[in-house]
């Protein structure tokens, strides 16, 4: 599974970092992904934060 953030959207409210920060960090005043691929043990937290986004900035491809 692969995660992206879309720089457009993304406020920066850290809330994906706090969720899934093996995964998610913020650069500035925006989140990246710091990982190629999620690793197997990441995906729920992940799928947890991209939920959680309050401007659905993270996309999620299986």
């Amino acid at each position: 599974m692969k995660a992206s953030v879309d720089p457009e959207l993304c406020t920066g409210c850290g809330l994906c970092t706090d969720l899934c920060g093996d995964v998610f960090e913020l650069e500035g005043e925006t989140a990246t992904t710091k990982v190629d691929e999620v690793p197997e043990e990441h995906e729920e937290a992940c799928r947890d934060a991209a939920e959680q986004c309050p401007v659905e900035a993270i996309q999620i491809e299986d």
